[in-house]
């Protein structure tokens, strides 16, 4: 068996004509390139083409793709955006920490100029959202939370008890009743975990 090639992020490892994108790649300009430091792995798949992949183990790792549903963690926020820590892809943790980003005009589907940041999130909560962009060396993933399945499913209020939704937009303490504003999300059954 001949032993693994090993490519970094930017090396152009073929054309678009010759293999379908795979993780660990991007597709541009009719070229596929790594996005990862790592080992390149090709398989066929039944496919007409071959399926080309960028690994960092021997073992396949899991990566944020555009459209993957992702768990992820509020770490700050401003008027513009919120910044995130990505921790699952759908039910699966991830390795490596991933940041996003959630802008404000991808908060909510309707009303996008209306959108307050502080509003919809606030640090520290747990909130479901949709990769959108894959982003560059720069920038982190875009996420969306534009849909009634996605938003904040887990948030705690300043008394420190996890809060109870009661509408899309808001969350209430148990302990002091207090009402606070949030993008909540309508978690659909398979994303329930007990």
């Amino acid at each position: 068996m001949s032993p693994m090639k090993l490519c970094v992020p930017g090396d152009r490892l073929c054309s678009k004509e010759d293999c379908m994108p795979g993780t660990g790649v991007y597709l541009r300009h009719g070229y596929i390139y790594s996005s990862l430091a790592g080992y390149i792995l090709r398989k066929n798949e039944g496919e007409e083409l071959p399926v080309i992949s960028v690994v960092r183990d021997t073992e396949a790792q899991l990566l944020p793709d555009v459209g993957a549903i992702v768990t992820c963690k509020v770490t700050s926020i401003n008027s513009r955006f919120a910044k995130v820590h990505i921790l699952y892809v759908g039910s699966t943790p991830l390795k490596d920490r991933f940041r996003g980003t959630i802008r404000k005009e991808d908060v909510r589907a309707t009303e996008k100029d209306r959108v307050e940041t502080y509003k919809s999130f606030r640090p520290g909560d747990i909130v479901l959202a949709k990769v959108i962009s894959l982003g560059d060396v720069q920038s982190n993933y875009l996420l969306t939370t534009a849909e009634n399945e996605l938003g904040v499913v887990v948030a705690h209020s300043e008394a420190g008890a996890q809060m109870v939704p009661i509408s899309w937009c808001e969350m209430q303490c148990p302990r002091t009743h207090a009402k606070e504003f949030r993008k909540v999300a309508r978690v659909q059954p398979e994303y329930l975990h007990t």
